[in-house]
Parts: structure tokens; C-alpha cells; sequence
């Protein structure tokens, strides 16, 4: 058979690109494209579109490989050879997906205020960065090789059983990802907050329901271009993969646009006028002399003020009074009971010789009659993973001398108004902890955090999370940060108001309790396990070395 004819221009892109310079640069070029996808860029078509090459290295390196994990190429006759192996390439992608997406981390730089030398400052942060970076690159590269090995001796030659082998791999690593104390990228968050009616699909399972559209999008996108590289004569057989991915893309919408369309009940009986402080204190000087006033003096002068303003409950960050909780000598509590009107207060609490990152509730009485403690604390900042073995090799970046110590799990927030969902900083990541509280009754959500000394790159990714978890919960959201951005979001993901970096803010709004349940909410993440299991289908009753036609 004669070798097929190129036009000039489209043969020298395709034989520049089979070259291996090209392809690792275009694995991190496309990772990077990921990051742009999520916050505070926002570019979030980007990410329907940026895992396409990742797919491509996969199964050109897969389908039709042999035992010995050789490979040769789907089409004899195509000009493009297959990568030996995708796992430089899943290991670039991972590098330019996380460390761009995560490069906010380098805000702890400098930390000489902890004592430590400008260079150990340097050495630790970026230390931090490659670490979590290569922490999510380990996903990508865990997935490229599985679905590999599957691919090369289960599933070759089906485009639909690789995409859906594929997409079910992702979503039960990010699954399993999400047990781990370091969880922040997930490919769904790269929508948000842009692309509010493909979040609504949040409300049916989750964040896993968005990632597995845009894993299995990106699949068909890829075996369209792989058809079209093979110079395939069938018109058809080139433009399937690619309507195919258009059709899915155009139903999801569909079904987040009825999702997003369906109206806020407001009732009168259901509102609740609540206020936020931001006060603007350092993280630097939190702890000192300095710092410890102008907290006191900023957390309780805003409290004092929407009080004034007739709001009926006020929230405070996360440690907004950098002082261990005495009832009977806490100045925040004293304008409690000179005001009587109830607050949520961000504060420490000391249990023998550890302590609680805590958000009490304090009704206008001074009683406290809630407490959750932050169950998902940060590593080496809040804790030491395997203190045993590196406690005496790396101190806590935390100026608290004390070991901090989590929440259970099973925990709800009582206050004078009913149950509330509540997260402290980072837990805004984890969905299944507003699930669990959300299905035992909670009917607004609280989220107190400090993100100093970050750049503005965490507050708009931070906001981000949070806007998902309002969405999928069918609540409403109040957010009250140390250094911002604070906010008040609606169920549909609408950000009604956001803080300036940086600032000392007040702010009063009015929200509505909410006992709405998604299917969500009811059931949690049955995606994935469904996804699952058909792929276990597939991959079981798929003989070995099947060798039926029907290429890519």
C-alpha cells in the first residue's frame, strides 16, 4: 500500500510534533493551560480542552502495545510514531497543572519572623511547592500508567471502553486523593467560579460528576485528532469522536442550565441578617504585643458597629483573637453581653496541653452553644505528619507552641438560629464535610478562615471552593477572612459581595436558611462508584489481547 500524502504544511506540523522536544513541551504547555482554566484567571474553557494531549500520549503509547510493553503505531502507515511510555509525559502534564495552580504557596517566603534564616526560608518554601506539586503530578502519572497497561492488553481498539476506563480511573484516584491531607486541584474546581451552569451538575454528585465531563470530553477530543492525524478516508469515522464530544458538552449544559434556572425560595421567615468582619491583622505580628491588641481592637469595634446596625448575628475569621478562649476574661464576649446580639468567634481553644482551631457560637446571652473544631488541618503548619520521625527534624511553621489537634468528623455547629455548616480555611476543599453536615440539617454555611500571608491568587481560589460547596449544598454561604476575600454567595453560586485584599472591612447582608436537599446531598458522590463499576465490566469481559478491528 502506498504511504498517504500530506499537504506540506499539515506534514511538517505532524512530523515536528511526533518529535520528543515537542511533546514533553507540549505536556507542560497543556498542564499550565489546566491552571489558567481555574481561578483567579478564570479561562475555564481552557480546561476542556488541555487534557486532550495527555489522552493522546496514553493511548498512542497503549492501544495496540504488546506484552513486552513495546508499541507500534495504530496506523502502519501514520507518519506520527507512539511514545514509548506516557509517564515523562502525565509527569509534565502533573507538574504544569499543580505547581502552576499551587505556585501561591511561595507567599510563605519570607519566614524570617519565625526565626528562621533567609535561605532556610527559600530552601522550606520551595521545598513546600515541589512537594505538593509532585503530590498531584503522582496522580496523573499513577492514571497515565494504569489505564496504559489496560489499554495495551484489555481494551485496544475501542475508543469508547478507553474513555470510559479512563474517565472512571480519574475520578477514583481524585477520590481516594481526597482522603489525603494534601487535596486542593481537582479538575473540577478549574470551573469555578466562571462557569456556574456546569458547577450546578455538583448538585446531582458531587464535584466528581465535573471532573468525569471533563476527563472523557477531552478523551473524544483526542481520539478525533488522532483520527484526523492518521489521515482516516472516513468522514464519518473522523467527525464521530468530535460531534460526540460537542453533543456531551451541549447536554451537560442543558441539564446545569434547568439545575441553575430553578428559583430561590425567599421567605421572610427564613431570613437571617447576618454581619462579617475582616480585620486586616497580619499574620506576622498576630501573635505579639502589637498584634494581639489591634485584633481585640479591630474584632470587637466591628462587632459593636453591626450590632449597631441591627444585624442578628456577626462572624469572624478563623483565630480572629489570637488568645486562648477564657469566657470569663474574653473581651469579645464582654461586648457580646453589653450588645446581646449572638456571634460566631474564630479562636483557640486549650485542651490540656494541645488545642482546637475552634469557631464558637455565642448567643447574646455570652453562652457558648456551639463549638466545631477544624477537623482537616495543614500539614507542618498546624501539625507534623509522622511526628514521630520528622518532629525532630522539622519544626511547625506556626508561631503556636502548642500541637494542634482535629475535630471529629461527626460534628454540627449549633446556633440561636438553627444548624449551620461549618469550614475553617482549608476544609473548603473537601466537599464531603458540607455533604455530611448539610444532610444532618445544616441550613446556612459558615466559613472562617486566615489565608495571610497568601497572595490573591489562594483568596480567589479559596472563594472558588467555597462557591462549589454552596452550590452543591443548595445554601447560602458566608465567608469571613483575616486579610479577605470575604463574601456573601447565594446557592446559585452568585457572589453578591466580595472584601478588598488587605483591608479592615464590616459588612451586613441578609441570608436565608435553607432544608433543601440535592440529590447530592442525599445520596453523596454515587458517580464514581457507578463509574466504577461499569469500567470493571468492561476491563473484566474484555478478552486479553483482544485483537477485533476498529481503530481509533
Amino acid at each position: 500500500m502506498t504511504q498517504p500524502s500530506f499537504p506540506p504544511f499539515p506534514k511538517r506540523f505532524l512530523s515536528l510534533s511526533s518529535t520528543p522536544l515537542f511533546q514533553l513541551g507540549l505536556a507542560f504547555v497543556s498542564g499550565v493551560g489546566m491552571a489558567l482554566a481555574a481561578a483567579p484567571i478564570n479561562a475555564w474553557g481552557l480546561a476542556w480542552i488541555a487534557m486532550a494531549p495527555l489522552w493522546i500520549a496514553v493511548v498512542r503509547s497503549g492501544i495496540g502495545g504488546q506484552k513486552s510493553g513495546k508499541t507500534r503505531s495504530l496506523n502502519p502507515q501514520s507518519p506520527i510514531p507512539n511514545l514509548q511510555s506516557p509517564i515523562p509525559f502525565a509527569l509534565l502534564w502533573g507538574i504544569g497543572y499543580h505547581g502552576t495552580a499551587l505556585s501561591w504557596i511561595t507567599g510563605l517566603h519570607p519566614l524570617m519572623w519565625l526565626g528562621i534564616p533567609w535561605l532556610g526560608s527559600v530552601a522550606i518554601v520551595l521545598f513546600c511547592w515541589a512537594f505538593i506539586t509532585l503530590w498531584g503530578a503522582a496522580l496523573v502519572v499513577i492514571w497515565a500508567w494504569i489505564l496504559r497497561r489496560l489499554s495495551q492488553f484489555k481494551i485496544q481498539n475501542s475508543k469508547f471502553k478507553t474513555i470510559l476506563v479512563g474517565t472512571a480511573l480519574w475520578c477514583g484516584l481524585e477520590w481516594l486523593w481526597s482522603f489525603t491531607p494534601l487535596y486542593w486541584t481537582s479538575l473540577a474546581f478549574t470551573q469555578s467560579p466562571g462557569n456556574l451552569l456546569i458547577l450546578h451538575l455538583g448538585q446531582l454528585s458531587g464535584p466528581s460528576l465535573i471532573t468525569a465531563a471533563i476527563v472523557a470530553i477531552n478523551g473524544l477530543l483526542a481520539f478525533a485528532w488522532l483520527q484526523v492525524s492518521q489521515n482516516s478516508k472516513s468522514k464519518i469515522q473522523n467527525s464521530f469522536a468530535l460531534l460526540s464530544a460537542i453533543a456531551l458538552f451541549l447536554d451537560l449544559y442543558a441539564v446545569g442550565f434547568v439545575l441553575y434556572s430553578q428559583p430561590l425560595s425567599q421567605s421572610p421567615d427564613t431570613a437571617l441578617k447576618v454581619g462579617i468582619v475582616q480585620g486586616n491583622v497580619p499574620t506576622r505580628i498576630k501573635l505579639s504585643t502589637q498584634g494581639i491588641r489591634r485584633a481585640i481592637e479591630g474584632y470587637v469595634t466591628g462587632y459593636e458597629v453591626l450590632a449597631n446596625q441591627g444585624v442578628q448575628a456577626v462572624l469572624t475569621p478563623e483565630g480572629a483573637l489570637p488568645i486562648f478562649w477564657d469566657a470569663d476574661h474574653n473581651p469579645f464576649r464582654q461586648a457580646v453581653l453589653r450588645q446581646g446580639v449572638a456571634a460566631w468567634l474564630g479562636i483557640f481553644v486549650q485542651q490540656e496541653r494541645q488545642i482546637t482551631q475552634s469557631l464558637l457560637a455565642i448567643a447574646g446571652n455570652g453562652e457558648v452553644v456551639g463549638r466545631y473544631n477544624k477537623i482537616k488541618l495543614v500539614p507542618l503548619g498546624e501539625y507534623i505528619p509522622f511526628q514521630e520521625v520528622l518532629g525532630a527534624i522539622v519544626n511547625r511553621l506556626s508561631p503556636i507552641e502548642a500541637s494542634m489537634i482535629p475535630g471529629t468528623s461527626a460534628q454540627w455547629l449549633e446556633t440561636p438560629f438553627g444548624r449551620a455548616i461549618a469550614s475553617i480555611c482549608y476544609e473548603s476543599a473537601f466537599p464531603e464535610l458540607f455533604r455530611a453536615q448539610a444532610a444532618a440539617g445544616g441550613q446556612f454555611i459558615l466559613t472562617a478562615s486566615n489565608l495571610d500571608p497568601y497572595s490573591e491568587v489562594l483568596m480567589a481560589q479559596h472563594q472558588a471552593q467555597d462557591l462549589m460547596r454552596a452550590i452543591e449544598t443548595d445554601r447560602w454561604a458566608v465567608r469571613a477572612t483575616n486579610t479577605g476575600y470575604s463574601g456573601i454567595i447565594d446557592p446559585h453560586g452568585q457572589i453578591l459581595w466580595r472584601s478588598q485584599p488587605h483591608t479592615y472591612e464590616t459588612y451586613a447582608a441578609t441570608i436565608y436558611r435553607r432544608q433543601t436537599q440535592t440529590l447530592y446531598v442525599r445520596w453523596g458522590d454515587w458517580f464514581t462508584p457507578l463509574l466504577l463499576g461499569l469500567a470493571a465490566i468492561v476491563v473484566v469481559v474484555s478478552p486479553r489481547g483482544d485483537r477485533r478491528a476498529g481503530s481509533v
